[in-house]
């Protein structure tokens, strides 16, 4: 079983984000750069899979050089090779047509993805690669097992959980509950530095979406507390202050 976990590179959730000043382009000096933490899950759940299997695991990502040092932790985890598409990602349909015109050459049994990056939470890059390879897509996933030529994978949804039978080849987002990520190991770090990386130039995708600006999220402001005695005075600041009565 052949199976390719998609990898996004994302900053530290702890880092500090900041834009230029025209608010056009993310400021990335000094931010330090991670494994998105849903493909984490993912690339776990896939070596699980195929350990003891005779299986290997495949990672990829669309990204400059600045990516391979994420791309090389994926292989201190346990993947076996890894592929760059060497383009800087402009968008989700971009980075979704990259790894579709990969695959169509380069077939898997399966496709395994975050549901979301940490970054942008667009949750759409599983469904387009799917679309573009007409294979079925799962978003939400919270376990998956594997019988034969199908798998078996209960997701999440509204109020309640659905279970799912997919033929394969599928693509499957992970979210919590799939697998509990992996730290790499000593020899996993040692012999990340010699498995395969092979790097790939992007294909032409046009430019359907622009980003025009950013914008952070508005400070909160500060809280006023009101003592018990004075209640009433929260009902004088909600009509003057806040003039939402």
């Amino acid at each position: 079983m052949k199976i390719l976990v998609c990898i996004s590179n994302v900053p530290d959730t702890t880092a500090k984000i900041n834009f230029t000043s025209d608010n056009k382009e993310f400021v990335s000096a000094g931010v330090t750069y991670i494994i998105n933490p849903y493909d984490e899950i993912a690339l776990a759940r896939a070596l699980e899979l195929t350990e003891g299997t005779g299986g290997t695991v495949t990672v990829i990502n669309v990204g400059d050089a600045t990516t391979e040092p994420t791309i090389r932790k994926a292989l201190a985890i346990g993947a076996a090779d890894a592929v760059r598409i060497n383009a800087v990602p402009r968008d989700a349909y971009f980075v979704s047509k990259q790894i579709a015109e990969y695959v169509k050459q380069n077939p898997f049994d399966m496709i395994l993805c975050g549901r979301e990056s940490s970054d942008y939470n667009g949750t759409s890059v599983p469904m387009m690669v799917a679309e573009m390879l007409g294979i079925p897509s799962v978003s939400s996933t919270k376990k998956l097992t594997v019988d034969g030529s199908s798998a078996t994978i209960e997701r999440e949804i509204e109020g309640g959980k659905e279970i799912i039978s997919v033929p394969m080849p599928f693509v499957a987002g992970a979210s919590e509950g799939m697998s509990e990520p992996k730290i790499p190991n000593m020899r996993g770090i040692m012999s990340a530095r010699t498995k395969p990386l092979k790097v790939v130039e992007a294909v032409p995708v046009p430019e359907l979406a622009k980003v025009v600006s950013f914008d952070k999220p508005v400070q909160r402001s500060s809280v006023k507390l009101i003592s018990p005695d004075d209640a009433g005075k929260l009902w004088e600041m909600l009509r003057d202050e806040k003039k939402v009565i």
